[in-house]
């Protein structure tokens, strides 16, 4: 059954009356307007909602990007008041570094952190044979796919061990087939460690295959939690597969119902009137 209350564990990650507004030429824009919402140790939680409605903006208050302008943070208990440790970040866009080979970009956060050379690029190529990249050490970015470019990111990310992954949208510039295989990599090397992570899409069923949970928001600006619906699909899970379920398909609608509206209301307010309910869509 869906939730419209916040979630009352203890979390790993703690978002309580958050609103954001940001300065803008035409004035103030509220970006989220008292939003709650809890992820608990070790928890998947997918994050859905139209375009526009704060998603990404709430992945940048968690990692200390931007600061709440009302509400509170917390981060293992700790309030986020700068960029807060433990936490990895994947973006839209790689944040790889070109002049650097895979093995320096997967080294990179141990050596910051002051692991001997040696011992860095040991961790480093283990990390890179688990993401299925042995063999490219000695390539650089633009020598490699959009999907071996993602492969490197999570690398890059899992190999400092984060307690918190934040991913916003990081395999929607691939195609189906490449995304899907991606999706079944990371809940392979997230069962590893397993970070709490909130991973920000537009595709619901990409949210459903991946998560314990969906989180669906309300439309911007001002955007907040709609309601939560525990994902109850036994894991490990084959993404390609467990969309055929039966549970699955249940799920989708059920979910979609509570996302329908808000998606109707954001293309409403992008073409200035009203529209017909977009019954048949994922997104």
């Amino acid at each position: 059954m869906a939730s419209t209350d916040p979630d009352t564990r203890s979390g790993a990650i703690e978002l309580t009356g958050v609103t954001k507004t940001f300065a803008t030429p035409a004035g103030p824009y509220t970006a989220l307007r008292d939003l709650d919402l809890v992820v608990a140790p070790g928890e998947f939680c997918a994050v859905v909602g139209p375009t526009g409605c704060g998603k990404s903006t709430t992945l940048t208050l968690m990692a200390g990007l931007e600061r709440a302008s009302a509400g509170s943070v917390r981060v293992h208990g700790e309030p986020v008041n700068g960029i807060t440790p433990g936490v990895g970040f994947m973006f839209q866009t790689d944040a790889i570094l070109p002049w650097k080979t895979v093995i320096d970009n997967v080294s990179a956060g141990p050596r910051f952190r002051k692991v001997s050379k040696r011992a860095a690029l040991k961790e480093a190529r283990d990390w890179i044979r688990r993401v299925g990249l042995a063999g490219f050490e000695d390539r650089y970015p633009h020598q490699l796919s959009g999907g071996m470019r993602k492969r490197v990111a999570l690398a890059q990310n899992l190999i400092n061990e984060p307690r918190v992954l934040l991913m916003d949208e990081p395999f929607s510039a691939l195609d189906v087939q490449t995304r899907s295989l991606m999706s079944n990599e990371l809940l392979s090397l997230w069962d590893l460690t397993k970070p709490s992570v909130v991973f920000v899409t537009h595709d619901l069923e990409e949210a459903i295959a991946l998560s314990d949970k969906v989180v669906v928001m309300t439309a911007g600006p001002a955007g907040t939690v709609k309601a939560v619906f525990p994902i109850d699909l036994p894991r490990p899970r084959v993404v390609q597969e467990i969309r055929f379920e039966s549970r699955f398909v249940d799920l989708y609608h059920r979910i979609w119902e509570a996302l329908r509206s808000e998606v109707d209301i954001a293309y409403a307010q992008t073409t200035g009137g009203p529209v017909e309910s977009m019954a048949g869509a994922s997104r």
